[in-house]
Protein backbone atom coordinates (compact mmCIF):
# COMPACT_ATOMS: atom_id res chain seq x y z
CA UNK A 1 0.00 0.00 0.00
CA UNK A 2 1.48 3.49 -1.11
CA UNK A 3 0.63 5.69 2.14
CA UNK A 4 1.62 8.49 0.11
CA UNK A 5 -1.39 8.54 -1.94
CA UNK A 6 -3.99 9.58 0.24
CA UNK A 7 -7.50 9.45 -0.57
CA UNK A 8 -9.02 12.59 -1.83
CA UNK A 9 -10.93 15.09 0.93
CA UNK A 10 -11.58 17.68 -0.13
CA UNK A 11 -14.99 17.09 -1.42
CA UNK A 12 -15.42 15.51 1.96
CA UNK A 13 -17.43 17.53 4.81
CA UNK A 14 -15.01 19.19 6.97
CA UNK A 15 -12.09 16.78 8.73
CA UNK A 16 -10.22 19.36 10.12
CA UNK A 17 -12.12 18.16 13.55
CA UNK A 18 -11.38 14.29 12.65
CA UNK A 19 -7.65 14.89 12.16
CA UNK A 20 -7.48 17.35 15.21
CA UNK A 21 -9.21 14.21 17.44
CA UNK A 22 -6.72 11.45 15.70
CA UNK A 23 -3.67 13.52 16.76
CA UNK A 24 -5.04 13.72 19.72
CA UNK A 25 -5.76 9.73 20.18
CA UNK A 26 -2.14 8.44 19.08
CA UNK A 27 -0.89 11.42 22.01
CA UNK A 28 -3.35 9.17 23.97
CA UNK A 29 -2.31 5.90 22.71
CA UNK A 30 1.42 6.47 22.99
CA UNK A 31 1.40 8.03 26.32
CA UNK A 32 -0.61 5.30 28.25
CA UNK A 33 -3.10 3.21 25.80
CA UNK A 34 -5.85 5.07 27.03
CA UNK A 35 -8.48 7.55 24.26
CA UNK A 36 -10.14 9.98 24.89
CA UNK A 37 -13.76 10.72 24.47
CA UNK A 38 -15.17 10.53 21.10
CA UNK A 39 -16.80 13.93 20.16
CA UNK A 40 -20.14 14.11 18.65
CA UNK A 41 -19.69 15.96 15.38
CA UNK A 42 -16.51 13.79 14.57
CA UNK A 43 -19.32 10.69 14.48
CA UNK A 44 -20.04 11.26 11.30
CA UNK A 45 -17.49 12.25 8.09
CA UNK A 46 -19.52 10.29 4.61
CA UNK A 47 -17.21 8.94 2.44
CA UNK A 48 -14.20 8.76 4.72
CA UNK A 49 -12.65 5.58 5.98
CA UNK A 50 -10.93 7.07 8.80
CA UNK A 51 -14.21 8.44 10.89
CA UNK A 52 -15.35 4.51 11.11
CA UNK A 53 -12.01 3.39 11.74
CA UNK A 54 -11.34 6.02 14.56
CA UNK A 55 -14.79 4.69 16.13
CA UNK A 56 -13.94 0.99 15.56
CA UNK A 57 -10.38 1.55 17.48
CA UNK A 58 -12.15 3.47 20.54
CA UNK A 59 -15.09 0.80 20.69
CA UNK A 60 -12.51 -2.15 20.43
CA UNK A 61 -10.49 -0.33 23.17
CA UNK A 62 -13.49 0.10 25.34
CA UNK A 63 -14.01 -3.73 24.86
CA UNK A 64 -17.47 -2.99 22.94
CA UNK A 65 -18.91 -4.33 19.82
CA UNK A 66 -17.06 -2.58 17.12
CA UNK A 67 -18.09 -4.42 14.08
CA UNK A 68 -20.76 -1.73 12.57
CA UNK A 69 -17.95 1.04 12.39
CA UNK A 70 -15.53 -1.29 11.02
CA UNK A 71 -17.50 -2.65 8.67
CA UNK A 72 -18.49 1.01 6.88
CA UNK A 73 -14.15 1.37 7.52
CA UNK A 74 -13.54 -1.48 5.67
CA UNK A 75 -16.25 -0.88 3.09
CA UNK A 76 -14.50 2.86 2.36
CA UNK A 77 -10.71 1.42 2.42
CA UNK A 78 -9.92 -1.87 3.47
CA UNK A 79 -6.25 -1.13 3.42
CA UNK A 80 -5.98 1.61 5.69
CA UNK A 81 -8.37 0.66 7.51
CA UNK A 82 -6.50 -3.02 8.64
CA UNK A 83 -2.98 -1.06 8.84
CA UNK A 84 -4.44 1.96 10.96
CA UNK A 85 -6.21 -1.05 13.63
CA UNK A 86 -3.31 -3.37 14.07
CA UNK A 87 -0.91 -0.38 14.37
CA UNK A 88 -3.08 1.47 16.80
CA UNK A 89 -3.77 -1.57 19.19
CA UNK A 90 -0.04 -2.04 18.95
CA UNK A 91 1.11 1.75 19.95
CA UNK A 92 -1.39 0.99 22.91
CA UNK A 93 -0.49 -1.80 24.42
CA UNK A 94 -3.57 -3.88 22.80
CA UNK A 95 -2.10 -5.81 19.87
CA UNK A 96 -4.12 -9.30 20.97
CA UNK A 97 -7.17 -7.53 20.50
CA UNK A 98 -7.12 -7.72 16.32
CA UNK A 99 -8.78 -9.74 14.24
CA UNK A 100 -5.96 -12.00 12.62
CA UNK A 101 -7.83 -11.46 9.08
CA UNK A 102 -6.51 -7.78 9.68
CA UNK A 103 -2.46 -8.38 9.85
CA UNK A 104 -3.41 -10.19 5.89
CA UNK A 105 -5.15 -7.33 4.94
CA UNK A 106 -2.79 -4.69 6.23
CA UNK A 107 0.48 -6.78 5.89
CA UNK A 108 -0.01 -7.45 1.89
CA UNK A 109 2.89 -9.78 -0.15
CA UNK A 110 6.21 -9.37 0.10
CA UNK A 111 8.11 -9.62 -2.76
CA UNK A 112 12.48 -9.15 -3.35
CA UNK A 113 11.49 -7.21 -6.74
CA UNK A 114 9.80 -4.24 -5.39
CA UNK A 115 10.19 -1.83 -2.15
CA UNK A 116 8.79 -2.64 1.51
CA UNK A 117 6.23 -0.29 2.31
CA UNK A 118 6.14 1.64 5.43
CA UNK A 119 3.13 0.50 6.38
CA UNK A 120 4.84 -3.62 6.45
CA UNK A 121 7.72 -3.10 8.15
CA UNK A 122 5.98 -1.07 10.98
CA UNK A 123 3.53 -3.98 10.89
CA UNK A 124 7.34 -6.46 10.66
CA UNK A 125 8.16 -4.64 13.58
CA UNK A 126 5.47 -4.61 15.52
CA UNK A 127 4.77 -8.52 15.04
CA UNK A 128 8.46 -9.10 15.92
CA UNK A 129 8.54 -7.33 19.02
CA UNK A 130 5.69 -9.17 20.24
CA UNK A 131 2.84 -6.49 19.77
CA UNK A 132 0.64 -9.10 18.43
CA UNK A 133 1.76 -12.44 20.53
CA UNK A 134 3.30 -15.87 19.14
CA UNK A 135 0.53 -15.67 16.17
CA UNK A 136 1.49 -12.17 14.61
CA UNK A 137 5.05 -13.24 14.35
CA UNK A 138 4.35 -16.39 12.71
CA UNK A 139 2.53 -14.69 10.23
CA UNK A 140 5.54 -12.49 9.76
CA UNK A 141 7.83 -15.88 9.55
CA UNK A 142 5.52 -17.45 7.05
CA UNK A 143 5.89 -13.85 4.89
CA UNK A 144 9.69 -13.71 5.02
CA UNK A 145 9.93 -17.60 4.16
CA UNK A 146 8.61 -16.47 0.99
CA UNK A 147 12.36 -14.87 -0.28
CA UNK A 148 14.70 -17.14 -1.62
CA UNK A 149 18.37 -16.43 -0.04
CA UNK A 150 20.87 -18.23 -2.83
CA UNK A 151 22.97 -20.16 -0.15
CA UNK A 152 26.11 -18.99 -1.94
CA UNK A 153 25.50 -15.30 -0.97
CA UNK A 154 28.24 -13.68 0.88
CA UNK A 155 26.40 -10.70 1.64
CA UNK A 156 24.80 -12.44 4.86
CA UNK A 157 28.40 -13.14 5.98
CA UNK A 158 29.27 -10.13 6.04
CA UNK A 159 26.56 -8.15 7.03
CA UNK A 160 26.51 -10.66 10.60
CA UNK A 161 30.46 -10.77 11.44
CA UNK A 162 32.00 -7.76 8.71
CA UNK A 163 35.93 -8.80 8.01
CA UNK A 164 38.13 -7.10 10.31
CA UNK A 165 41.35 -5.95 8.97
CA UNK A 166 43.41 -6.73 11.88
CA UNK A 167 45.23 -9.80 11.34
CA UNK A 168 45.11 -12.84 13.76
CA UNK A 169 48.38 -13.29 15.05
CA UNK A 170 48.93 -17.35 16.48
CA UNK A 171 49.93 -17.60 19.66
CA UNK A 172 52.92 -20.08 18.45
CA UNK A 173 54.16 -17.71 15.67
CA UNK A 174 53.95 -14.47 17.54
CA UNK A 175 57.43 -14.51 17.59
CA UNK A 176 57.74 -14.80 13.83
CA UNK A 177 55.61 -11.88 12.21
CA UNK A 178 56.48 -12.66 8.52
CA UNK A 179 55.02 -16.07 8.96
CA UNK A 180 51.60 -14.69 9.95
CA UNK A 181 51.56 -12.57 6.44
CA UNK A 182 51.61 -16.21 4.69
CA UNK A 183 48.05 -17.12 3.20
CA UNK A 184 48.50 -20.29 3.58
CA UNK A 185 49.20 -19.70 7.46
CA UNK A 186 46.72 -16.96 8.06
CA UNK A 187 44.01 -18.01 5.65
CA UNK A 188 42.91 -20.98 8.15
CA UNK A 189 43.78 -18.62 11.31
CA UNK A 190 41.09 -16.08 10.29
CA UNK A 191 38.60 -18.55 9.02
CA UNK A 192 38.52 -20.16 12.34
CA UNK A 193 38.52 -17.01 14.14
CA UNK A 194 35.34 -15.83 11.58
CA UNK A 195 33.85 -18.56 12.26
CA UNK A 196 33.90 -18.23 16.10
CA UNK A 197 32.65 -14.76 15.51
CA UNK A 198 30.07 -16.41 13.10
CA UNK A 199 28.72 -18.36 15.89
CA UNK A 200 28.86 -15.70 18.72
CA UNK A 201 26.70 -13.81 16.73
CA UNK A 202 24.48 -16.14 15.81
CA UNK A 203 24.39 -17.24 19.63
CA UNK A 204 23.76 -13.42 20.44
CA UNK A 205 20.61 -13.37 18.24
CA UNK A 206 19.15 -16.23 18.94
CA UNK A 207 19.29 -16.23 22.62
CA UNK A 208 16.91 -13.74 23.69
CA UNK A 209 17.89 -11.74 26.96
CA UNK A 210 14.68 -10.69 27.43
CA UNK A 211 11.01 -11.24 26.06
CA UNK A 212 9.63 -9.70 22.87
CA UNK A 213 7.63 -7.27 24.47
CA UNK A 214 5.39 -4.53 23.37
CA UNK A 215 3.27 -2.89 25.94
CA UNK A 216 2.68 0.52 26.27
CA UNK A 217 5.03 3.12 24.88
CA UNK A 218 6.57 5.26 27.89
CA UNK A 219 9.91 6.23 27.04
CA UNK A 220 9.62 5.91 23.48
CA UNK A 221 12.56 2.95 23.30
CA UNK A 222 10.05 0.03 22.40
CA UNK A 223 9.44 1.39 19.12
CA UNK A 224 13.11 2.73 17.15
CA UNK A 225 12.39 5.47 14.80
CA UNK A 226 9.07 5.16 15.84
CA UNK A 227 8.06 3.71 12.86
CA UNK A 228 4.11 2.45 13.47
CA UNK A 229 3.71 6.02 15.03
CA UNK A 230 5.30 7.56 11.88
CA UNK A 231 2.86 5.10 9.95
CA UNK A 232 -0.20 6.28 12.04
CA UNK A 233 0.49 9.94 11.54
CA UNK A 234 0.90 9.65 7.25
CA UNK A 235 -2.39 7.52 7.80
CA UNK A 236 -4.48 10.26 9.59
CA UNK A 237 -3.30 12.54 7.26
CA UNK A 238 -0.09 14.41 9.35
CA UNK A 239 2.62 13.60 7.07
CA UNK A 240 2.74 13.96 3.38
CA UNK A 241 4.83 10.82 2.12
CA UNK A 242 6.39 7.45 3.76
CA UNK A 243 10.05 8.57 3.48
CA UNK A 244 12.73 6.51 1.59
CA UNK A 245 12.02 2.82 1.04
CA UNK A 246 13.85 0.15 1.48
CA UNK A 247 14.04 -3.37 -0.56
CA UNK A 248 13.09 -6.53 1.19
CA UNK A 249 16.91 -8.24 1.13
CA UNK A 250 18.31 -5.09 2.51
CA UNK A 251 15.79 -4.57 5.20
CA UNK A 252 16.60 -8.44 6.17
CA UNK A 253 20.41 -7.50 5.71
CA UNK A 254 20.65 -4.49 8.13
CA UNK A 255 18.89 -6.15 10.79
CA UNK A 256 21.27 -8.97 10.81
CA UNK A 257 23.83 -6.40 11.48
CA UNK A 258 25.79 -6.25 15.19
CA UNK A 259 23.96 -3.63 17.11
CA UNK A 260 20.75 -4.38 15.76
CA UNK A 261 17.39 -4.94 17.10
CA UNK A 262 17.48 -8.40 18.60
CA UNK A 263 14.06 -9.66 17.76
CA UNK A 264 14.21 -8.34 14.54
CA UNK A 265 17.34 -10.23 13.97
CA UNK A 266 16.26 -13.37 14.61
CA UNK A 267 13.15 -13.25 11.99
CA UNK A 268 16.23 -12.08 9.55
CA UNK A 269 18.33 -15.01 10.73
CA UNK A 270 15.88 -17.57 10.07
CA UNK A 271 15.56 -16.38 6.62
CA UNK A 272 19.13 -16.28 5.74
CA UNK A 273 19.43 -19.53 7.68
CA UNK A 274 20.26 -21.50 4.27
CA UNK A 275 23.37 -18.91 3.27
CA UNK A 276 24.37 -18.66 7.12
CA UNK A 277 25.08 -22.08 6.71
CA UNK A 278 26.89 -22.34 3.33
CA UNK A 279 28.98 -19.64 4.77
CA UNK A 280 29.52 -21.78 7.86
CA UNK A 281 30.82 -24.78 5.93
CA UNK A 282 32.96 -22.77 3.67
CA UNK A 283 34.63 -21.34 6.49
CA UNK A 284 35.34 -24.56 8.44
CA UNK A 285 36.53 -26.34 5.77
CA UNK A 286 39.41 -23.15 5.20
CA UNK A 287 39.70 -23.03 8.99
CA UNK A 288 40.69 -27.43 8.71
CA UNK A 289 43.32 -26.66 5.85
CA UNK A 290 46.22 -27.98 7.49
CA UNK A 291 49.51 -26.36 7.67
CA UNK A 292 51.84 -26.13 4.70
CA UNK A 293 54.73 -29.08 4.74
CA UNK A 294 57.07 -26.49 3.41
CA UNK A 295 57.29 -22.64 4.21
CA UNK A 296 59.77 -19.81 2.51
CA UNK A 297 60.66 -17.43 4.95
CA UNK A 298 63.11 -14.35 4.72
CA UNK A 299 65.75 -14.47 7.39
CA UNK A 300 68.12 -11.37 7.76
CA UNK A 301 66.63 -10.49 4.15
CA UNK A 302 67.21 -13.66 2.63
CA UNK A 303 64.47 -16.27 1.94
CA UNK A 304 65.27 -20.12 3.96
CA UNK A 305 63.07 -22.92 2.87
CA UNK A 306 61.71 -24.47 5.93
CA UNK A 307 60.68 -28.24 6.54
CA UNK A 308 59.83 -30.16 9.21
CA UNK A 309 62.99 -31.63 9.47
CA UNK A 310 64.60 -28.62 9.89
CA UNK A 311 65.74 -25.55 7.40
CA UNK A 312 66.85 -26.78 4.10
CA UNK A 313 70.06 -26.72 3.50
CA UNK A 314 70.75 -25.48 0.12
CA UNK A 315 68.84 -22.36 0.87
CA UNK A 316 70.63 -22.03 4.49
CA UNK A 317 74.32 -22.10 2.25
CA UNK A 318 73.04 -19.62 -0.59
CA UNK A 319 71.91 -17.19 2.78
CA UNK A 320 74.99 -17.47 4.56
CA UNK A 321 76.63 -16.69 0.99
CA UNK A 322 74.94 -13.86 0.73
CA UNK A 323 75.32 -12.47 4.86
CA UNK A 324 78.90 -13.44 4.01
CA UNK A 325 79.17 -11.24 0.67
CA UNK A 326 77.12 -8.50 2.69
CA UNK A 327 78.83 -8.38 5.34
CA UNK A 328 82.72 -8.04 4.60
CA UNK A 329 83.03 -4.90 2.45
CA UNK A 330 85.76 -4.80 -0.06
CA UNK A 331 88.63 -3.30 1.10
CA UNK A 332 92.33 -2.15 -0.67
CA UNK A 333 95.38 -4.69 -0.18
CA UNK A 334 97.66 -4.06 2.74
CA UNK A 335 100.28 -3.00 0.25
CA UNK A 336 100.58 0.57 1.43
CA UNK A 337 101.60 -0.84 5.33
CA UNK A 338 104.26 -3.07 3.73
CA UNK A 339 105.57 -0.86 1.49
CA UNK A 340 106.29 1.76 4.27
CA UNK A 341 108.02 -0.86 6.76
CA UNK A 342 110.21 -1.80 4.01
CA UNK A 343 111.13 1.73 3.11
CA UNK A 344 111.52 2.68 7.17
CA UNK A 345 113.66 -0.14 7.20
CA UNK A 346 115.54 0.78 4.33
CA UNK A 347 115.95 4.58 5.35
CA UNK A 348 117.10 3.14 9.08
CA UNK A 349 120.03 0.72 7.54
CA UNK A 350 121.12 4.15 5.11
CA UNK A 351 120.27 6.79 7.63
CA UNK A 352 123.70 6.44 10.22
CA UNK A 353 125.40 7.41 6.65
CA UNK A 354 123.43 10.17 5.91
CA UNK A 355 123.02 12.52 9.08
CA UNK A 356 121.51 11.15 12.92
CA UNK A 357 117.98 12.47 12.30
CA UNK A 358 117.37 9.99 8.83
CA UNK A 359 117.40 6.85 11.65
CA UNK A 360 114.68 8.43 13.72
CA UNK A 361 112.69 9.21 10.30
CA UNK A 362 113.20 5.23 9.25
CA UNK A 363 111.31 4.04 12.33
CA UNK A 364 108.55 6.59 12.12
CA UNK A 365 108.14 5.43 8.71
CA UNK A 366 108.40 1.39 9.81
CA UNK A 367 105.93 2.16 12.89
CA UNK A 368 103.56 3.93 10.41
CA UNK A 369 103.47 0.88 8.07
CA UNK A 370 102.84 -1.25 11.09
CA UNK A 371 99.75 0.80 12.12
CA UNK A 372 98.53 0.40 9.03
CA UNK A 373 98.42 -3.12 9.58
CA UNK A 374 97.20 -3.69 12.77
CA UNK A 375 94.62 -1.48 12.08
CA UNK A 376 94.22 -3.44 9.06
CA UNK A 377 93.80 -7.01 10.98
CA UNK A 378 91.37 -5.19 13.57
CA UNK A 379 88.74 -4.16 10.76
CA UNK A 380 89.31 -7.76 9.64
CA UNK A 381 88.53 -9.19 13.29
CA UNK A 382 85.09 -7.15 13.15
CA UNK A 383 84.04 -8.05 9.88
CA UNK A 384 84.99 -11.67 10.87
CA UNK A 385 82.47 -11.29 14.70
CA UNK A 386 80.09 -9.48 12.52
CA UNK A 387 79.55 -12.10 10.00
CA UNK A 388 79.97 -15.13 12.69
CA UNK A 389 77.20 -13.16 15.04
CA UNK A 390 75.09 -13.13 11.69
CA UNK A 391 75.42 -16.59 10.39
CA UNK A 392 74.86 -17.34 14.60
CA UNK A 393 71.24 -15.56 14.11
CA UNK A 394 70.37 -16.78 11.15
CA UNK A 395 70.78 -20.43 12.44
CA UNK A 396 69.21 -19.85 15.84
CA UNK A 397 66.12 -17.70 14.02
CA UNK A 398 65.69 -20.45 11.12
CA UNK A 399 65.59 -23.45 13.83
CA UNK A 400 63.28 -21.11 15.81
CA UNK A 401 61.12 -20.52 12.95
CA UNK A 402 60.91 -24.40 12.46
CA UNK A 403 59.73 -25.25 16.15
CA UNK A 404 57.11 -22.44 15.92
CA UNK A 405 55.58 -24.05 13.03
CA UNK A 406 56.02 -27.04 15.26
CA UNK A 407 53.66 -25.67 18.11
CA UNK A 408 51.61 -24.24 15.06
CA UNK A 409 51.02 -27.43 13.94
CA UNK A 410 49.82 -28.70 16.84
CA UNK A 411 47.77 -25.48 17.52
CA UNK A 412 46.42 -26.07 14.16
CA UNK A 413 44.48 -29.33 14.83
CA UNK A 414 42.94 -27.95 17.95
CA UNK A 415 41.87 -24.92 16.47
CA UNK A 416 40.40 -27.18 13.46
CA UNK A 417 38.67 -29.05 16.04
CA UNK A 418 37.01 -25.79 17.86
CA UNK A 419 36.32 -24.59 14.62
CA UNK A 420 34.25 -27.96 14.01
CA UNK A 421 32.11 -27.13 17.34
CA UNK A 422 31.52 -24.10 16.95
CA UNK A 423 30.17 -25.08 13.12
CA UNK A 424 28.00 -28.10 15.04
CA UNK A 425 26.96 -25.24 17.67
CA UNK A 426 26.03 -22.90 14.88
CA UNK A 427 24.10 -25.20 13.17
CA UNK A 428 21.64 -26.14 15.86
CA UNK A 429 21.25 -22.58 16.41
CA UNK A 430 19.92 -21.96 12.85
CA UNK A 431 17.79 -25.16 13.27
CA UNK A 432 16.19 -23.64 16.47
CA UNK A 433 15.33 -20.83 14.52
CA UNK A 434 13.37 -17.62 16.20
CA UNK A 435 11.11 -18.06 19.13
CA UNK A 436 7.92 -17.37 18.17
CA UNK A 437 6.73 -16.77 21.87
Amino acid sequence: MDLSKNPDVAGLADTAELHRYAEALLVHLAADGSAPGLPSDVADVPGYWLAPAVQALVLTLAGEDAMEPLSRAAGLDEGRTALFLCLALAVAGHGDRIHASWLGTAFGDLSDDRPVTSGQRAVWLAAARGAYGPVGKIFVLRKLDAVAVPAGDERWLEALVPDEPAQVVPQALAGFPPLTELPEICGPVRAADRLNRLRERCAEITTSRQPATASKIVTGSVWPDAEPLAVLHTLIGQSGHEGPLSSLRGHLLQDVQPGAEPHLAALALHVAAPAVKEAAETLLRAAQEPPPDTVTLPVLGHPVILRPEGPDRDSMQAAEHGIVTESVPERRGNWLGYALIAIGVVVLGVGFTISLAAPFAGVAVAMWGGFLLWRRRVQEQADLDRVQARLAELHETAEGAVWALHEHARESMKRADAAAEDFTELTRLLRRGPRAA
